[in-house]
């Protein structure tokens, strides 16, 4: 899989997803956000990863949303990658959330605007103590109307979402902390080693449980979209037992199925 605007690695059990825009303070283009689905949907698959790391190239951004230079009327130019917001942007964000393995933020520098979002879906968030971060929608003509407010709300509750949302105003590594934006913070020349030991841990444990866990957190708060990852999560598991082959098997076999001895 060759990608042009990211970095996708994968080693050790663990996927590391960069956005390669260094020059443009890794802000993101359709085909970026395109890539970015096409690596999260490979690591949701792939058996061998069992934790996502996501981050931006350079020492001086995270991701600071979309480019604003190719934003016209309707949304970003672009190739036929340029998909409409709702299965672009919006693509991203979902697979953060659903792919059933731990997501963590590595926050390398400013995340803004599309970026913040893309931090405050993730499961966890490890910073640099040089990161900054905020919103941008009000003053450049934008805003998410989805997880980028929803969940931004639950994590640091109502008033203090609104304000971030509102009056677009940057906040400190330190401040990101205290209102519980992020999960730690380090020096930058400590980062990669404190992801790295969130990533042991989380590797240390029980895959199922971390999955089943991840889709319970959401299960409220999703709908019926949410009770639908928790149900199938839990179907996924069902499919393994002697229980449910019996059904496949007495279907294939044109005969009753005998499920007395499940009981």
């Amino acid at each position: 899989m060759e990608f042009t605007e990211i970095i996708y690695d994968k080693s050790g059990g663990i996927a590391t997803i960069t956005i390669n825009r260094p020059e443009k303070y890794n802000a993101c283009t359709p085909v970026t956000v395109y890539e970015l689905s096409q690596a999260l949907t490979d690591a949701w698959v792939d058996t061998s990863v069992g934790v996502v790391v996501f981050t931006g190239a350079g020492n001086k951004a995270f991701c600071t949303g979309g480019d604003q230079s190719i934003r016209d009327k309707g949304g970003y130019a672009g190739t036929i990658a340029a998909l409409p917001l709702e299965v672009g942007w919006q693509q991203v964000s979902l697979l953060i959330r659903t792919i059933p393995k731990p997501v963590i933020a590595r926050v390398n520098g400013y995340a803004i605007g599309g970026g913040h979002v893309f931090h405050v879906v993730c499961d966890l968030s490890i910073a640099s103590d040089t990161a900054q971060f905020g919103q941008a929608g009000p003053r450049v003509g934008s805003f998410d109307p989805g997880y980028g407010t929803g969940d931004l709300a639950r994590a640091v509750g109502m008033k203090k979402a609104k304000e971030i949302w509102y009056m677009c105003r940057r906040y400190s590594a330190k401040e990101a902390l205290e209102m519980g934006l992020v999960n730690a913070v380090v020096p930058p020349d400590k980062l990669d080693e404190e992801v790295g030991k969130w990533c042991r841990d989380l590797l240390e444990k029980s895959p199922t449980a971390l999955k089943m866990l991840k889709y319970a957190f959401h299960g409220e708060t999703d709908g019926v979209v949410g009770v639908s990852n928790l149900g199938v999560g839990g179907l996924s598991m069902f499919y393994e037992t002697d229980e449910s082959l019996e059904g496949k098997a007495a279907f294939m076999e044109k005969r009753k199925p005998d499920y007395n001895k499940f009981r």
